[in-house]
């Protein structure tokens, strides 16, 4: 039996000539990796999956931590920031949010780098969980030793 293709044509599914432009960088820390956009011509909003950026991350020295580079370059008004993000806990979120919005400014403005990268900002943290081993209880905690 064979299954009839759609009769929409093409055009009908292209999306509208407003859609607005926007910048994109991903962003990594521990388990969390955060997709971020710059839109232009923002007011700076923060969305952080479809929620208010402060309803999302509590306390607000989290808000502050992923606005850094925002700041450090003078563009806190500038943009609105849109972003999905995904595993780990709030604060190691916030950072890859911060990593993202990052990578995105540069995708911006390329002449940005030196001031982000002095600033610790474009550098992954590398630091994740290590792995637990056989034999012992977790990464390095071996069994307790029992004489008799």
């Amino acid at each position: 039996m064979a299954v009839k293709a759609s009769t929409t044509p093409k055009a009908a599914t292209k999306k509208s000539s407003s859609v607005q432009e926007y910048y994109y960088g991903t962003g990594k820390r521990k388990t969390s990796v955060a997709r971020v956009r710059l839109y232009k011509n923002g007011k700076g909003d923060i969305t952080i999956n479809d929620k208010v950026g402060t309803e999302y991350l509590t306390p607000s020295s989290l808000i502050n931590t992923l606005i850094v580079p925002l700041k450090l370059t003078s563009l806190t008004k500038k943009f609105d920031i849109s972003v999905k993000v995904e595993g780990g806990g709030k604060v190691s979120q916030a950072e890859a949010i911060r990593h993202g919005v990052s990578r995105a400014l540069l995708k911006y403005d390329e002449s940005l780098r030196a001031t982000l990268k002095k600033a610790g900002l474009l550098t992954r943290d590398p630091r994740v969980k290590e792995r637990k081993k056989p034999g012992l209880k977790k990464a390095r905690r071996a069994p307790q030793f029992s004489k008799r």
